[in-house]
């Protein structure tokens, strides 16, 4: 009988690419569970992200008040209304100026559509007017074609409505029990973890808010930029809406690199039906300057300290976030990586190097969430009690 082994006849580079192409199979077949799960439970996965990248916003100055001898709820309630009725306001003069400078913009637009076509025959393209028309004609019928898939859309109108509001409930209830309480919460999600790795868990999750908390600062901070530059540039040229147009570009600057690109050619779109081509020339310009200050200044200098992340895997994570859950996904698609990039450098870091005590923050004025200042389960605390 022949002691010979069946897998001695594979030649080794197909017995380590076949062990490999499993193992890859079975982590693929986890994420593909994992994304179906989070697809079907989106309307709680979601609010619940967002809650805690608000919480990492706004934990700053919850801490910061309740230092001060304020109690914390009152903090964490002035914190949280006070945001809400910024967001508010800014969302209600974006919506009250569109809908006041609407009528005069439609005016202006057809005026701007038949200057446009002007400029297609008579301009250097030198397009034909048939060839115009077609292309109307070919609008139109696109439109009539998925009228039904409008109408519809249309009908869902109010199931998407109740959507949204169940969402937002959801996110401010969570966020004010984040707020107040997240160390708690921490602490009571991270005792499912063996107890001689809990520590390293915690701290894993502390050093990923901590990034958190850096990458919503630096935002903020991008996002005005971005705002008041392309806001200035448009009230100087006398485009229309100028204000709300740089609301809009702060609001989608939260979206790094092409947020504030994308919510910007909304204005040099606005430009051109009412301006003209060089006016809608010279926005585009400054969109793209403002972006190239965005990308090679105020990105590596504010949100390359807080979040380490090559430039390249940033637009990957949006551009997959995108496709994966549409604008919400290309939201929290930077936050996340930043979060996971940072608590998978904290699990791999060397004990001897970097022990636990030096991962947390010791300065007061840094936030801790979500820690707590008398951790029981600390590897170096005689009194830990046995699990």
């Amino acid at each position: 009988m022949s002691d010979t082994n069946p897998d001695d006849a594979v030649p080794p580079l197909i017995r380590v690419s076949a062990a490999w192409a499993w193992r890859l199979l079975v982590l693929f077949a986890a994420l593909l569970a994992l994304g179906w799960t989070v697809s079907r439970l989106g309307t709680v996965v979601v609010p619940v992200a967002l809650a805690l990248l608000t919480a990492a916003f706004l934990v700053p100055a919850v801490d910061w008040m309740h230092r001060r001898g304020m109690p914390r709820s009152a903090a964490v309630l002035i914190a949280v209304v006070g945001t809400f009725g910024v967001v508010g306001a800014i969302l209600s003069f974006v919506v009250e100026q569109f809908v006041d400078g609407l009528p005069g913009l439609g005016d202006q637009f057809s005026a701007g559509v038949t200057q446009a076509q002007e400029w297609l025959s008579d301009g250097p393209l030198h397009f034909s007017e048939d060839q115009i028309h077609r292309v109307g004609d070919n609008i139109v019928e696109a439109v009539q074609a998925n009228r039904e898939a409008l109408t519809s859309g249309a009908l869902s109108t109010a199931t998407v409505v109740g959507e949204i509001f169940t969402g937002a409930f959801l996110t401010l209830f969570t966020l004010v029990f984040f707020l107040y309480g997240g160390d708690q919460i921490w602490d009571f999600v991270t005792r499912i973890v063996p107890a001689d790795t809990r520590a390293r868990v915690r701290t894993a999750g502390r050093q990923g808010f901590r990034s958190l908390v850096g990458y919503t600062r630096a935002t903020v901070a991008v996002a005005a930029v971005d705002a008041v530059g392309i806001g200035t540039g448009l009230a100087i040229l006398g485009v229309p809406l100028a204000l709300p147009l740089a609301s809009l570009v702060f609001i989608g600057a939260f979206v790094p690199i092409v947020g504030a690109f994308v919510t910007g050619f909304l204005a040099v779109l606005v430009a051109f039906v009412t301006k003209g081509v060089l006016t809608a020339v010279i926005v585009l310009g400054l969109i793209i300057a403002v972006m190239q200050l965005e990308g090679h200044v105020l990105q590596p200098l504010l949100l390359g300290r807080a979040v380490r992340i090559h430039p390249l895997a940033v637009v990957l994570a949006i551009t997959t976030g995108i496709v994966l859950a549409g604008i919400v996904g290309g939201l929290l698609a930077v936050p996340i990586v930043a979060f996971l990039n940072t608590a998978v450098r904290s699990l791999r870091a060397d004990d001897a190097t970097e022990p636990y005590e030096s991962l947390i923050p010791t300065d007061p004025a840094t936030p801790r969430f979500p820690a707590t200042p008398d951790d029981p389960d600390r590897p170096d605390d005689p009194d830990r009690p046995d699990d």
